[in-house]
């Protein structure tokens, strides 16, 4: 509650109950608070017929589950024996005392049912509340994930009459707004499939659920829409499921057999840092140069002194001369180049914080061409200098696929 702790197990748990046919209705998270606990489980109980609740079930006196089960059942908390004893024993092949505490957990509310946990100390419980059955689970997320693998899922290993399959595309380039209204019809409420975009990081997601009577047909409906989103967005999509930009980039240019090399002065070696998070970025990414310091602009790069002298080193001639340079350096087909201001410091009116000139060099056979543009990005230093390396990667992702301008403007 007090943002300390992420809460996996939910995303966890939503993710393999819908690859049962299972949509879950919503997330809470509760406060070590008895009769928060007690109103949220009363709400949840008349809203649905599966509750599933994790944590709360430790020795420590804020562990509440268990009480605030037995308050909402109206029945005492009975000493479990064998779940006791299944403690004692767990703690005697560690080589230790069991500690007081832990007897709190074999108590279990009377008349529910103990689920056993073989993969830590505290039991499950699940008892049912008319039409609804209500799980719990501990909070640790090894012993969480084991319990519903073993107590929950089997529930539904003869189907539900309901498949449930989810994709999603990732975006970058437009804003949330802008790729929603591109996408238009396709994201009214009530469709099937039912899309959805979140951003993070500039990066624009577009998220499909489809919900179908079978497996197979829920995958061909889901397949027909998400091609159309694809038709729609264009080259502002690059990449499905976990693909990130770097892994983008690295596909094309291993598909071209191009090489790419690095040109970075504010962004420190983001870029050439995200390339080689890449498995196997050795196929393609041949390395660079950080070249923070003026001084080194020109001893590594052969960007004249001059040149930074009259027009600054934040200019469109400065970062074209840098990646000029790493391919006259280098003999990679590909070049990127930042130069900027990342802030918090160091801005003018002319060129604020946020101010990011950023060049693609690109070489074939004996003539070199380089493009550039000027961005300027909102946010702290660590953000600037984020946007600005996934979209040096966006630029060199869409020259690998020819998309854009002619590269022979500047220089041959």
């Amino acid at each position: 509650m007090l943002g300390q702790t992420l809460d996996s197990n939910s995303a966890w748990l939503s993710a393999r109950l819908a690859d049962r046919g299972v949509i879950p209705l919503y997330h809470k998270t509760i406060a070590d608070d008895l009769q928060a606990t007690v109103t949220a489980l009363t709400l949840a109980i008349e809203t649905a017929e599966l509750v599933i609740v994790t944590g709360g079930l430790g020795p420590t006196l804020d562990d509440l589950t268990r009480q605030a089960i037995a308050t909402l059942m109206k029945k005492p908390l009975d000493m479990h024996p064998p779940s006791l004893e299944r403690i004692r024993q767990l703690f005697k092949r560690l080589g230790r005392e069991m500690p007081s505490s832990n007897r709190s957990q074999a108590l279990i509310p009377r008349g529910a049912e103990v689920l056993n946990n073989d993969w830590g100390t505290a039991p499950g419980i699940r008892f049912k509340s008319g039409k609804t059955t209500v799980f719990a689970l501990p909070g640790v997320p090894y012993e969480m994930e084991n319990m519903a693998e073993r107590h929950i899922f089997p529930m539904f290993d003869r189907g539900t009459g309901l498949a449930v399959v989810v994709a999603s595309l990732h975006t970058f380039g437009a804003g949330e707004s802008a790729v929603a209204e591109t996408l238009g019809d396709l994201m009214q409420r009530g469709r099937n499939p039912l899309l959805g975009t979140t951003v993070s990081g500039g990066v624009v997601t577009v998220r499909f659920r489809c919900k179908a009577p079978t497996s197979k047909l829920a995958h061909k409906q889901l397949s027909a829409t998400v091609e159309l989103v694809k038709q729609r967005l264009g080259p502002l999509v690059f990449g499905e499921g976990t693909v990130t930009l770097a892994d983008a980039v690295g596909e094309l240019a291993k598909a071209k057999a191009k090489r790419l090399v690095t040109a970075e002065s504010c962004t420190g070696g983001l870029v050439a840092k995200l390339l080689t998070d890449v498995p196997g970025s050795s196929a393609w990414f041949d390395g660079g140069w950080i070249t923070y310091a003026n001084a080194m602009k020109n001893r590594e790069l052969h960007v004249a002194a001059s040149l930074i002298e009259k027009d600054g080193a934040v200019s469109e001639s400065v970062v074209c001369a840098m990646a000029d340079g790493a391919l006259q350096r280098s003999e990679a087909d590909f070049s990127v180049a930042l130069t900027g201001v990342a802030g918090p410091d160091g801005g003018t009116e002319e060129k604020p914080v946020g101010t990011i000139w950023i060049a693609i060099g690109r070489r074939v056979g004996e003539r070199r061409g380089v493009i550039a543009e000027c961005f300027r990005f909102p946010g702290t230093r660590d953000r600037v200098r984020d946007l600005a390396a996934k979209t040096a990667l966006n630029l060199l992702r869409l020259e690998l696929i020819r998309t854009g301008r002619s590269m022979w403007s500047v220089r041959q």
